[in-house]
């Protein structure tokens, strides 16, 4: 029986790309010369680090574009608030890796209000959905695609 699985996953490898070359054109732009900012990683949370407001947010941006590039999906980012200490102002930025409970209560609602002949299921932190018919599948990936959900997603391991 045919299936497929929907996940929400960042790539570790591309996100470190992306934070290294944030950080070398924070290191080569003009207007960053004699400044202490740079992002710091830690798993999947970002903690992007200047003495101005602007230049967070700046960097921020940056960051955006970044992501861009290496393929991840700008939604995946979590934005916090900014905070002001010391010299330095800081910005926790959460990067969200894998499907929360409530987005895949979502999804599976969604699946079955099309009335579809697939049926979707949660596991862990993703969702299967199966089906006889190859063509139910692909209707069911066109229509998440068409949605807008908080998260970006990604649909693997389709199998006939």
């Amino acid at each position: 029986m045919p299936s497929f699985d929907i996940v929400s996953e960042v790539d570790k490898h591309q996100l470190t790309n992306a934070v290294d070359q944030v950080n070398r054109t924070v290191a080569n732009r003009f207007d960053f010369k004699g400044v202490d900012a740079e992002v710091e990683m830690s798993g999947f949370d970002l903690t992007v680090r200047a003495e101005a407001d602007i230049q967070v947010t700046q960097m921020v941006d940056m960051l955006r574009s970044a992501l861009i590039k290496c393929d991840i999906d700008p939604l995946a980012m979590d934005v916090g608030e900014e905070e002001q200490s010391g010299k330095q102002v800081k910005v926790q930025i959460t990067l969200k890796n894998g499907l929360e409970k409530e987005l895949s209560k979502k999804i599976v609602k969604i699946v079955k209000e099309e009335k579809l002949k697939v049926q979707a299921s949660i596991q862990g932190d993703q969702v299967r959905v199966t089906g006889k018919k190859r063509d139910d599948l692909q209707k069911v990936i066109a229509m998440l695609r068409n949605r807008e959900l908080d998260q970006p997603l990604q649909f693997e391991n389709f199998r006939d």
